[in-house]
């Protein structure tokens, strides 16, 4: 059974040091919720305080209606998954995932009946008799999930458990941890810092700068409409342009661009005069040669300086008087435009917006 994490005003110190600031964080049930942030953010400290492997300096963390901050962690019911999968290696598959039932001293006949539902829901059942040596590093991730599931956790929290495998696997294991979530309709709370992962597997991301959340929202809010120029750089590629507000009506305004050329954007929450950064998505510029009239209201004229080939698309870098802007380019049947060629590059005022 799913249920409901509040995080009410957490703080972390260690020692003079801030490492976890003013966490407050209601998760539903079955929700997935993904912390994502740079190396040393405080997303693992985080975690740890929900597993109960650190205790916060001050603030309440609730599980549904009931106060955890005081329970050591084996009286949490809260499953774990760690990066290095941490299983017993004198222990067969079906062994590992029979511990926490072991612990509980659940019924013999109980316990193998979960430990088999487990297995076959992560798909082991036919190694279950093997070592984890004997197993790739997915099949021991699969283990280390079925071992954390297998006592029907109240919550589900997992630190980088991708991050030790190679590409398309970790693309693989994404589905399947997306497919048993769903299934179980648990709640799960996901620590990475790749940005891939959070996009496509989470409900809501929260992202963490130096112990503080700075943003929580779905992926495409998050991805579209960034609050702050950390979230925007952060998550995906990004281009920040220099701009002022000249007049601003209903979230939106006319704007200088680069100090020279006049626009359009969206705005968050600045006024006449102010000075910020017009970001856009290199998806969502067009490029046309500079002969061609642009049919939008932003553009600016530009020499491109590279033209990099990834296989669907191509990624231009186009170089704007003391700008540099980045273009991705589906390459369907489009235009090439080699380096040294002068061209125009173009987006709609609803595909930016102005930060701070």
């Amino acid at each position: 059974m799913s249920t409901s994490l509040e995080m009410k005003n957490i703080q972390k110190f260690y020692g003079p040091l801030h490492v976890v600031k003013d966490f407050d964080l209601h998760i539903q049930p079955g929700e997935f919720v993904t912390f994502l942030g740079p190396s040393g953010s405080g997303k693992t400290t985080a975690l740890k305080m929900i597993a109960g492997f650190e205790t916060p300096t001050s603030g309440d963390i609730f599980l549904g209606s009931r106060s955890i901050v005081d329970l050591p962690a084996y009286d949490r019911g809260i499953g774990m998954v760690f990066q290095n999968y941490a299983l017993f290696p004198h222990m067969t598959v079906s062994e590992n995932v029979a511990f926490p039932l072991t612990v509980r001293k659940a019924a013999r006949k109980d316990a193998e009946d979960k430990v088999a539902k487990a297995l076959s829901l992560v798909k082991m059942e036919q190694y279950k008799g093997r070592y984890p040596n004997q197993l790739s590093g997915g099949q021991q991730q699969r283990v280390a999930l079925a071992r954390a599931i297998v006592f029907n956790p109240s919550i589900l929290l997992m630190d980088e458990p991708l991050g030790a495998l190679d590409r398309n696997l970790r693309e693989h294991m994404k589905v399947e941890i997306m497919r048993i979530q769903k299934d179980l309709n648990m709640t799960v709370v996901f620590v990475t810092h790749d940005q891939d992962e959070a996009l496509t597997m989470s409900d809501r991301i929260a992202v963490i700068n130096e112990g503080s959340l700075v943003q929580v929202d779905d992926s495409k809010s998050l991805y579209n409409r960034p609050r702050s120029r950390f979230v925007a750089s952060f998550l995906g590629e990004s281009n920040m342009i220099p701009c002022r507000v000249d007049e601003a009506q209903n979230g939106s305004a006319k704007v200088t661009l680069a100090g020279a050329a006049s626009g359009a954007a969206q705005l968050s929450g600045q006024i006449n005069g102010d000075q910020g950064w017009l970001f856009v998505r290199p998806e969502r510029v067009e490029i046309n040669l500079s002969s061609e009239p642009a049919a939008v209201t932003n553009s600016l004229d530009g020499v491109v300086e590279s033209a990099l080939f990834l296989g669907e698309m191509t990624r231009y870098l186009i170089r704007c008087g003391n700008e540099t802007i980045t273009v991705k380019r589906q390459n369907r049947g489009q235009l090439h435009f080699a380096g040294g060629t002068p061209v125009k590059v173009s987006w709609k005022a609803e595909d930016c917006v102005v930060l701070q």
